[in-house]
């Protein structure tokens, strides 16, 4: 396979620190001592990254040519305190595949490099589209996993794609109902279709007094806050029941200033457990227990990626799917 690589390749190249990317032609990489080239079969914004296995090498033994494959886009140390006694997820020396942050290269081309102990090998019948999109599905799962949602009420706040896999994760780990809010019907309406017993839309109904009525007054047992909205994030604590749970994956840059008298916890969650999360999503897709799809709003050949962003700075989009050959 490897003789039969060409010699360049399209890409998107952020070549100045200003919006937007140039689409040009330029080598295709060679693979380092510990790196793999992988065919690129799709990439979602942002930066979540489905492959193909096309060039090892001389120093990789943990993948092998024609594995399918997705990429850890975190790309942990190895040797900080974190990685040897926790977990890389939470690496204090992170490098972030596609952002250009120790790493040279990203998903928006048509063949990328990947050190290899960043890649994980599917084993099941999966798609590229679905494999692009375990990434966020993945950071979904390790953040209800840590929530403890089994018999519980769990409230997901937002409905992005985030959200929306948190809402079916909830429900396959067993949630008593699921109750998601968003601001937009639409949004809502997929929300039905990912798991949610009840929707709320926060624009039209307050949401306390909603939580007050469903609860006989006692508050959400679980909230999985996936919006970000400061707003948002501050009023969660007062959702709760004493001795509720609380997971911020959506975390805002403002601080946070509710106070806090309900013997609650509150944990953070950045990433998935590697690869301990990646082999839960992947059954739960091949199993279909859960259909990634259903996020995507729209797909594009990546030569029109000028119009996937538009889309996704509109508002109107859910996930979108861009195809590096086109």
């Amino acid at each position: 396979m490897a003789s039969l690589l060409p010699k360049l390749m399209k890409a998107l190249v952020k070549k100045e620190e200003q919006a937007s990317y140039t689409y040009e032609e330029i080598p295709v990489p060679e693979p380092a001592d510990d790196e793999v080239l992988i065919k690129v079969d799709c990439v979602a914004i942002c930066h979540e990254c489905a492959g193909t296995v096309v060039k090892c090498g001389p120093g990789v033994t943990e993948v092998s040519v024609g594995d399918k494959v997705g990429v850890e886009n975190h790309f942990y140390c190895g040797e900080c305190y974190q990685c040897k006694y926790e977990d890389g997820a939470i690496c204090s020396n992170m490098g972030q595949f596609g952002h250009g942050k120790k790493t040279r290269s990203g998903g928006c081309s048509e063949y990328t490099t990947v050190p290899a102990r960043y890649l994980y090998v599917i084993k099941s019948d999966l798609d590229a589209e679905q494999i692009a999109l375990l990434e966020p599905l993945g950071v979904a799962h390790n953040a209800l996993e840590r929530l403890d949602v089994k018999g519980q009420d769990v409230l997901v706040t937002g409905c992005g794609p985030v959200g929306l896999f948190a809402q079916a994760v909830a429900k396959v780990l067993g949630a008593k109902r699921v109750i998601a809010t968003d601001i937009e019907n639409a949004k809502l309406k997929l929300a039905k279709e990912m798991g949610a017993d009840i929707t709320v839309n926060t624009k039209t109904k307050d949401l306390k007094e909603f939580v007050v009525e469903l609860t006989d007054g006692v508050g959400m047992d679980r909230i999985c806050e996936c919006s970000g909205v400061p707003s948002v994030v501050n009023s969660t604590f007062s959702l709760l029941r004493k001795g509720g749970q609380v997971m911020l994956v959506g975390l805002p840059k403002q601080p946070l200033h509710e106070r806090l008298f309900k013997a609650l916890t509150m944990r953070t969650v950045h990433g998935r457990l590697i690869f301990h999360t990646w082999q839960e999503i992947e059954k739960l897709v091949a199993e279909k227990k859960i259909d990634v799809k259903k996020v995507v709003s729209h797909r594009f050949p990546m030569s029109k990626f000028e119009d996937a962003f538009k889309a996704l700075f509109s508002g109107e989009a859910c996930k979108i799917l861009m195809d590096p050959t086109k």
